[in-house]
Parts: structure tokens; sequence; C-alpha cells
């Protein structure tokens, strides 16, 4: 049986030219996943990272698990508004630990973060905003806050505070970094 060459024209047609694209896109894919994947795990198991202010003089660390369920339990409720630790009303107030310490009271704590979402305040702190902002008060108003326990609440808290030692300056920068 004599050789027969292929033409230039019938190997690169649009279905081999298409499924070499599936390939190679799906080749990128992988190896991504594999190094965010394996990036993710490691600073899940830092403890320093995971380590972080329960109040003004205590810490708490928590757990890879925790922090995985926190981390749910934010986009389930608070990521609508804050993806990515911004804020989508007001993009001058994100979720990074500067900002939230300089609010009134400081909310760079879990438990100051806890207090908030049970009794969300103007960043001064002067008026009370559980009408518009989802919280404990409004669950008639946010059902995603309904069944929320205090433990879940120090969860979303601890994710929130965990996100800028991962993420860095992206994590609460608002729209510069998406």
């Amino acid at each position: 049986m004599p050789y027969k060459t292929m033409s230039h024209s019938t190997f690169f047609n649009h279905k081999n030219l298409r499924n070499a694209l599936i390939v190679a896109i799906a080749t990128l894919c992988l190896v991504w996943g594999s190094f965010v994947g394996t990036a993710q795990a490691a600073s899940d198991n830092d403890e320093n990272l995971r380590t972080l202010p329960l109040d003004g003089d205590r810490t708490v660390t928590l757990s890879p698990r925790e922090l995985q369920k926190g981390k749910k339990l934010f986009q389930n409720s608070c990521a609508n508004c804050h993806l990515g630790g911004a804020t989508l009303t007001n993009p001058n107030v994100g979720l990074d630990p500067e900002t939230l310490a300089l609010a009134n009271p400081p909310r760079d704590t879990i438990l100051g973060l806890v207090d908030y979402m049970k009794n969300p305040t103007t960043f001064d702190g002067q008026e009370e905003i559980y009408e518009v902002h989802p919280s404990l008060r409004s669950t008639d108003i946010f059902p995603t806050m309904r069944g929320l326990t205090d433990k879940d609440l120090r969860l979303i808290a601890g994710y929130i505070l965990y996100q800028p030692k991962v993420k860095g300056i992206g994590w609460g920068g608002g729209k510069v970094y998406y």
C-alpha cells in the first residue's frame, strides 16, 4: 500500500484546530488549578496565617476546615455585596484590616465583626443601619442571615480576616483588583 501524504490544508482543518485548542485550554486549566490549589492548601496549613485577632487582647487559630466553612458562609451570605472583600455599595469602605480598624468601633477583630453582623452601624458608629445591611436584626428583610449561629458569624469573620493574609492588598481593594 503506497504511503499517502496529508496536505497542509487537510491537517489544519477546523475540526483538528478546534480539538487542539480544547486540549490546550484543558491543559492550561489543569496546570493553573493544581498551582492555585497547592498554594491555597499550603496557606491553609500555615498556623501563623490562620491565627487571627479575637478581640483586642486575644487571638484564635482557626482550622483549615473552619476557614472552608467560613468561606462557604461568606459566599452564601456576604459575597453578593462584598466580592473579594470590596463593598459594592461603597467602594471606599472595604473589608481590608486597615479600613476595618478605622471604623468606630473598630471591626478588625473576630468579635468586632460579629458585633457588626448582629448590629450594623455606619462607619462612624453613629447610626444603626440594620434596615439596609444584612444582620441578625433584619432576617425578615435579608433571609440569607436566617439560621446563622454565633459560631457561623465567627467563622465568617475569621474568613474575612484571613483573606488579606493570603490575598494581600487584593482583598478589599475594590474594582482596581477585579
